[in-house]
């Protein structure tokens, strides 16, 4: 049985140390593979390593032979992840505004378990993201998950509303009200989590930021069944400018030539472009006439404008005279 129980060590041992210690740039030779085992206690001849290198390979593992002098030398060329999606994976976390550093730095290091020593420490490169601010708290790492839970159970959650006071200071809304809702959907909006919901105090389908909710628990009580209109609304209420209750309507935009890389990103590459001079062109899009989507037209100044239908040519005239009278 002993016997046994150290082959099983070694086979695992072994599996280990490709994973961790070898890849292209570092493979290695059935020797220095003796010497590693000898490190741990366990001695082993050249034809079990031979043979454990096939049972490996066997097994799924992508263990490339080659030559190397008068000798054989191997690594693994494949995992489950290769660096370049791990790398994709460790800037995504760095850079996610609702982790914590701390969190971020734990997450990271779990990553670089997955790859080997010499791809590991490149995963903790620093990436630098213009005016983000990291969260202060990890609470909303688990409200996310108590959220996911609970539409997994089909339960409603109870939670309190914060906001943040003039002074800077945490304050409940509605005294500390408990807000009893039905989760829908979470939804992923420039750097924030949404919770879409049917909220029982409105009466109707809401929307959330996730970091706001405070005492977040899971109920024993089922969730509402939607009608069609109300599993509308709530899909619709997955795009942030629909969170504002504006009309969704079809215009006609102008913009400068420059911009075509940031129509491209909110409107994707299907959408209608008719080039109207050498220096601008026009799209017709179905938006969500509300404040999230005149914040994203008027930051692009004099390069972009409404044209069609008039109404909302006209509302856009009416919210830019609001922003003048800041000034005046």
């Amino acid at each position: 049985m002993a016997g046994t129980g150290r082959q099983k060590n070694k086979i695992l041992l072994l599996k280990d140390f490709f994973e961790t210690q070898t890849n292209e740039d570092n493979a290695v030779t059935v020797g220095e593979i003796i010497d590693y085992m000898a490190g741990y206690g366990i001695s082993c001849e050249r034809k079990t390593v031979y043979d454990d290198i096939n049972t490996l390979i066997e097994s799924g593992m992508d263990i490339v032979t080659r030559r190397r002098g008068h000798a054989n030398d191997y690594y693994l060329a494949s995992r489950l992840f290769q660096t370049e999606e791990l790398y994709i994976l460790a800037d995504a976390i760095s850079s996610c505004k609702f982790l914590t550093k701390r969190k971020s730095k734990e997450l990271i290091q779990k990553l670089q378990t997955l790859t080997n020593k010499f791809d590991a420490p490149s995963l903790g490169r620093e990436i630098h993201v213009s005016s983000r601010v990291k969260a202060f708290n990890e609470k909303i790492y688990y409200t996310v998950n108590a959220i996911h839970e609970a539409i997994r159970t089909n339960k409603k959650i109870t939670f309190k509303l914060a906001y943040y006071d003039i002074e800077k200071r945490k304050k409940l809304r509605h005294e500390g009200y408990v807000y009893t809702v039905s989760p829908l959907y979470l939804t992923w909006e420039e750097d924030n989590y949404y919770l879409v919901c049917y909220c029982e105090k409105h009466e109707g389908i809401s929307r959330y930021r996730v970091d706001r909710l405070e005492s977040v628990e899971i109920t024993d009580e089922n969730r509402v069944q939607l009608s069609i209109d109300e599993e509308a609304l709530a899909k619709a209420q997955l795009s942030l400018y629909s969170m504002y209750g504006g009309t969704e309507q079809t215009v006609t935009i102008e913009f400068d030539k420059d911009l075509m890389n940031a129509v491209i990103d909110r409107f994707g590459q299907k959408v209608v472009c008719r080039k109207v001079s050498e220096d601008r062109f026009v799209i017709k899009t179905d938006v969500q006439i509300s404040p999230p989507f005149w914040g994203w037209l008027f930051k692009f100044g004099d390069k972009a404008k409404v044209v069609e239908p008039a109404e909302v040519v006209d509302e856009a005239k009416k919210e830019l005279k609001k922003i003048m009278k800041q000034y005046k």
